[in-house]
Formats: C-alpha cells, structure tokens, sequence
C-alpha cells in the first residue's frame, strides 16, 4: 500500500470522488479550482504558503514542502523539488500541483532566478493532461479538460486538476508575457508554452505571440510559437489563424523549421484532406536537420518515443494514420 492511500487527504477524495458522484463536490472544499482561485494576491506574491489548503489534496503536503526548498537558494534542493514536481505530472498527481502553479509562476519569474525554465515547464505540465506519446491530428494540440471525465491515481478528477492550472496561468498572464523576451531561449520557449495552455486572455496571448514571432531569431523559438499559436487558436477556435498559419507553411520565405511547424498546426487545427502542396513541402522540408531544430521544444518532445523523434512521428500519424508502425505507434494512451 502506497503512503497516499493510507493519508486523510486521499480517503475523502475517495469518498467524495469514487464513493459518490464527483460533480456533487463542485464549489466545495475538494474542488481544486476554487481552491487556487481562493488563493489571495498578497499571498501569491508573499509566498504565504500557510494560507493555501494543502493538506486537503493527495500529496498537497509533500507539495508544499518541495515549494519551500525551491525557495531555499540550495541548488541540490531546487533540482530535487522540480523533479518531484514534474515527476507528479509524469504520473498524472497533478492535483497538488495546480495548488503551486501561482507561486511557481512567480517563481518562474523573478528577474536573475536559476532554472527558470524548469520551473515554467512545471506550471505547463500541470496544465495539460494525456499529451504525453499523442501525435495525432485529432489530438497532438487538443486540450482534454473539458470532455471525457479522467481520474488521478488516487482518484481525484484530474479535469479539475488541470482546468485550475489553465485558470491560474490566465489569471497570471500578464507576469508571463515579457518573458517571451527574455534573453535566454529556452525560457523564452517554456514561456510560451505554459501561456499556450491559458484558459483566458487569448487574443492578448495571441497578439504577443505574433509580435514576437516577427522579432524572433532563433530557429527553435520561432518554431515554438507557431506551435503555441496554433494550440491557443485550437483552444479558443479562433479561425482566423487557421488561415494564417496556412499562410505560413505555404510562404516560401519563411524558414523550413517555422513551416514544419506551421504545417502541423494546420493539420491539427483542420480536419480538411491534406493537399499535395503540403506533402510535397514536408518532403521537402522535414528533414533530420530540420527535427533536430525542434527537438527541444516541448511539443515535441512529449511526441517523440524511443526509437523516433517527436516530428517524424507526428508527420507519419499525420501523413499516414493507416501506415504508421504499429510498434511506433501514436495512439491516445488515453483511450
């Protein structure tokens, strides 16, 4: 028997989420979303960690405590608490973690504070669910917290889980725009993928990503924010970019990594047959050069497996959903 399941915390998430109907818990104290929205400015902004009800939620406890080392400037300390963290999301506990988001963000965006980018990977972890291997059209850029009920191990609704992180980096975006300029690349490519997963703001969102997009140099943060646009847009449908970033994998101007990426955009945000101008493009290319540009960007990552890499399995499901290697396959590990 694991630790959790014996704690106080998981037995009323038992009895309120798989003993009984967990829409009967909506607006009451086991509802996450309420929980984090409860959290006070002053207390974001203070670290008043005392103030947040952790020890209503699985491993809210252990939660916190790996919030305090963050903060304790001991490097062996901040390395282990962002791989416990991550680690939860890893292991679909995202639970506890929403809780931390306000103040991972903040974290996450103090001027000259180490592992920045880590720390934003946590908050855009916590906000998504079921993406890990999915490299499918109808799935590689769907936000899955708004259909199909999923449950966390310890039986908690992770829906709720990953809707409160949405909500808490809406809530927080203006803190994060402006490191969609920061110097350093790939905090600049954590940025934009934990505002991807904003449940509000998108337009805002959406205009600093194109702002962006035009005064950006480097290969891999160029290609992340047409990745980012395309799932915001799919998010919030916004049709307008369907066109746009159609525009973009058909401009010959652009560069073959901003192209790649506008192209699978595309194919995610549509259900249209895909034309022959876009396989040639993709033939083109799609190279090993190309995927290695990618490579580090988040998306891509969470798409590729063992023995592929994140954008040649995504263009094989994409290209050939009926072909594709069965022992590579990018099924939903969610179905």
């Amino acid at each position: 028997m694991h630790q959790w399941e014996v704690d106080p915390a998981y037995q009323a998430v038992v009895r309120g989420f798989v003993d009984a109907d967990p829409l009967d818990q909506a607006g009451g104290p086991l509802d996450i979303r309420v929980a984090v929205a409860g959290i006070r400015p002053d207390a974001k902004d203070e670290f008043l960690l005392e103030e947040v009800p952790w020890d209503r939620f699985p491993d809210g406890i252990r939660v916190r405590e790996d919030m305090e080392r963050l903060r304790s400037g001991d490097p062996a300390a901040v390395r282990g608490a962002l791989d416990m963290l991550i680690g939860r999301c890893a292991n679909d506990m995202r639970v506890a973690v929403a809780l931390a988001v306000p103040f991972l963000i903040r974290i996450g965006t103090q001027s000259g504070g180490t592992d920045r980018a880590e720390v934003l990977a946590v908050v855009a972890e916590g906000a998504r669910m079921g993406h890990q291997g999915v490299c499918t059209r109808a799935d590689m850029l769907r936000h899955r917290n708004d259909d199909e009920w999923y449950f966390e191990p310890t039986g908690y609704l992770q829906n709720w889980s990953v809707q409160a992180a949405r909500y808490a980096i809406a809530a927080d975006t203006d803190l994060i725009l402006p490191l969609l300029g920061d110097p350093d690349t790939t905090v600049r490519i954590a940025s934009a993928y934990a505002l991807a997963a904003a449940s509000d703001r998108a337009q805002d969102i959406l205009s600093a990503f194109h702002t962006c997009l035009l005064a950006e140099h480097a290969p891999d943060v160029r290609a992340g924010l047409v990745l980012a646009i395309a799932e915001l847009a799919r998010a919030h449908q916004d049709s307008k970019t369907t066109a746009w970033i159609q525009a973009c994998w058909s401009d010959s101007g652009q560069p073959p990594e901003v192209r790649t990426s506008a192209a699978l955009g595309w194919m995610c945000l549509t259900d249209e047959p895909i034309p022959d101008d876009l396989r040639t493009i993709l033939d083109d290319l799609a190279t090993g050069e190309t995927a290695q540009r990618v490579a580090s960007l988040p998306w891509m990552r969470a798409a590729a497996s063992a023995v592929a890499d994140g954008l040649h399995r995504c263009l094989q499901a994409m290209l050939h959903p009926d072909t594709h290697d069965t022992d590579d396959c990018c099924d939903d590990p969610w179905s």
